[in-house]
């Protein structure tokens, strides 16, 4: 019986499973985004964060290389896991979690199988850029709701002036006819 089992094994064996997870973190990691089926990257999400919280912890040399070591234990690769502590981490360093991003994509076509993409939030151009110009763009916004009123009237205002000159000039060009 599997009470209280919460990891999903994924049909396979310990060993396969580790190794499955293993090559899924690698190539995670090397390329920031990958595609496989919905299981398997909730389940690569389970594994992975671990991990890249502990190339957080820098505190001193043998704190780093114990780290090292650890997340080496469950990488097996030496590129891998030079990426995640040079490349990724220094990106990661101000989140306090939530490093991976599960986006479903539908199924797959041979086998109906629900497909998902896995990826590192930083490492995202299209949502990072496009939230940190949305918040470069505009102000913080004010929490008491009185003196707000008077911005609306004068940019309402503004708009009305700028279509009645626009009427008026549209006006001024036409020739009129006299009869």
């Amino acid at each position: 019986m599997r009470h209280g089992d919460k990891n999903n094994n994924l049909s396979r064996t310990a060993s396969h499973r580790k190794a499955l997870l293993m090559n899924l973190g690698c190539q995670l990691i090397t390329f920031k985004r990958i595609t496989t089926t919905l299981a398997k990257a909730k389940a690569l999400r389970t594994y992975i964060e671990p991990l890249i919280t502990k190339t957080k912890h820098t505190a001193t040399k043998e704190i780093i290389m114990h780290n090292h070591r650890i997340v080496f234990s469950y990488l097996n690769d030496k590129a891998a896991v030079k990426e995640l502590f040079t490349v990724v981490a220094p990106k990661i360093a101000s989140r306090p979690g939530g490093y991976t991003r599960i986006i479903k994509l539908g199924t797959r076509t041979g086998d109906n199988a629900e497909v998902a993409m896995i990826e590192l939030v930083d490492f995202n151009e299209i949502y990072g850029n496009s939230i940190s110009k949305i918040a470069a763009a505009e102000p913080a916004k004010k929490t008491r709701r009185s003196g707000g009123g008077a911005k609306k009237i004068t940019a309402d205002t503004s708009a009305v002036d700028e279509a009645v000159e626009v009427k008026e000039e549209a006006t001024e060009d036409k020739p009129t006819s006299e009869a």
